[in-house]
């Protein structure tokens, strides 16, 4: 069983709902980001999803896409986040990180080198944007030999055959965008959500952890009762960037990831009562 398996296993066994940051690697300072997940894992993060900056990141709103092109400005490339995620495993062999991206920069890299990088770093799992089930065939087992799980995204938009496809190819969690659009959009309708989760549901049995316009502890709230977890990424990068120094970007991770874990929390032990 790898981190990815045993954090929701945890969490099932607690009666919790998992918390997972998205941040962009190299961005605000590739320097801080292995102190910026620790103080995103102090303040109640399970897991972490790690961005890797591309210049197209066709699924990612304004937000993300420039986080992305000051990264790339900064020379972050693949080999730089692998020394972030050595730099977090030096301190923290617990918590599952998930690098998030794009098919083209591995393509480029090569997938054995970057399988066999990424598992010497400590990565956990590997969620493209870009590759469907339908086209996982040739990727899956690279990294597979290298116990990297594939993380699929599904939506509202996903067809019931595409949704039976990866629930047979699903490992570690399935990550459902709750609407179709891109990262950090306010358009959250949680009715819609809850009827389009139910049919995921019907085929997928692995973890769901959703995400794409959560911005508050209520929208977390509201939708963890559909989901093993839920992730929260443009409005955790928009404080991220406003940092002056490494102290100050841990200071606004705490201070953003802490109410919502609160929440959480608070919500489960409510349900529980």
């Amino acid at each position: 069983m790898n981190r990815i398996d045993k954090t929701f296993a945890a969490l099932q066994s607690q009666g919790r709902t998992g918390l997972i940051p998205f941040v962009t690697a190299g961005d605000p300072d590739a320097q801080w980001m292995a102190s910026i997940m620790r103080a995103l894992v102090d303040a109640g993060a399970d897991l972490i999803e790690l961005g890797v900056p591309f210049s197209d990141p066709m699924a990612d709103g304004p937000v993300i896409q420039k986080s992305s092109e000051r990264a790339l400005a900064r020379g972050m490339n693949l080999h730089g986040v692998m020394e972030i995620v050595r730099d977090f495993r030096a301190t923290d062999s617990k918590t599952p990180i998930v690098l998030m991206g794009y098919l083209n920069p591995i393509e480029y890299f090569g997938w054995e080198r970057f399988a066999a990088m990424a598992s010497e770093a400590g990565v956990d799992g590997v969620l493209l944007v870009d590759c469907p089930p339908e086209e996982a065939d040739a990727v899956r087992p690279i990294l597979q030999q290298r116990q990297l799980a594939q993380i699929f995204l599904a939506s509202p938009t996903t067809t019931p055959a595409r949704l039976s496809k990866m629930a047979a190819l699903a490992e570690g969690y399935v990550y459902y965008v709750s609407f179709a659009g891109i990262t950090g959009a306010d358009r959250l309708a949680l009715d819609d959500v809850h009827q389009k989760i139910a049919v995921a549901r019907q085929s997928i049995r692995t973890p769901l952890a959703i995400g794409f316009g959560i911005r508050t502890a209520e929208q977390a709230v509201a939708l963890a009762a559909d989901a093993e977890a839920v992730v929260i990424g443009s409005a955790l990068v928009e404080r991220l960037v406003l940092a002056q120094d490494s102290a100050a970007a841990c200071a606004a991770a705490r201070q953003f990831l802490t109410p919502i874990r609160a929440a959480l929390d608070a919500a489960a032990k409510a349900k529980a009562a």
